[in-house]
């Protein structure tokens, strides 16, 4: 076993590819949604940079950058690596799973909110709809996330040389 060398310098985390690829695929995955947003209203609306769900996915694009610059730096076979991928994987599965479920339910009580208050004095606040992602949004964050991940860990190597 190597030895390790302790850092206590905390602002060597911003030296790193393993805060820049993450940082950077949820950037760029917010980015894409606000640009989408912006062609169907034509409107810039900047609350895409903290808001959930949409395409592609945020956070899916987060963890698989993650998981990806480890991967890359460190090795696929290392135990980082494992745990850096699993992570991801039940990132991913609660935001299409859990969190996607919890979007349509917040849905269907919103539309149970509208049709009660339009018959009666119901005074209810409307709920979060966009929670969670579609597989296919889950998907497009993956891409997003590993690409960003990609040439992060490229530019790294180039500048570290």
């Amino acid at each position: 076993m190597e030895e390790m060398t302790l850092h206590y310098d905390f602002f060597t985390l911003f030296k790193s590819p393993w805060f820049w690829s993450p940082f950077l695929g949820w950037s760029t995955a917010q980015f894409i949604k606000l640009c989408i947003d912006f062609a169907h209203t034509k409107r810039i609306d900047f609350s895409y940079f903290v808001s959930t769900g949409g395409m592609p996915s945020a956070h899916s694009a987060m963890v698989s950058a993650l998981a990806t610059s480890i991967g890359m730096t460190e090795g696929f076979g290392s135990p980082i690596f494992a745990l850096a991928i699993s992570f991801a994987a039940v990132t991913m599965f609660d935001a299409a799973g859990v969190r996607y479920a919890a979007s349509q339910q917040a849905r269907l009580l919103n539309q149970i909110t509208e049709e009660l208050f339009t018959k009666h004095t119901f005074n209810v606040p409307r709920l979060k709809e966009m929670l969670g992602h579609t597989r296919k949004e889950v998907l497009a964050g993956m891409v997003t996330g590993i690409t960003v991940a990609v040439i992060v860990i490229k530019l790294w190597a180039h500048f570290l040389r």
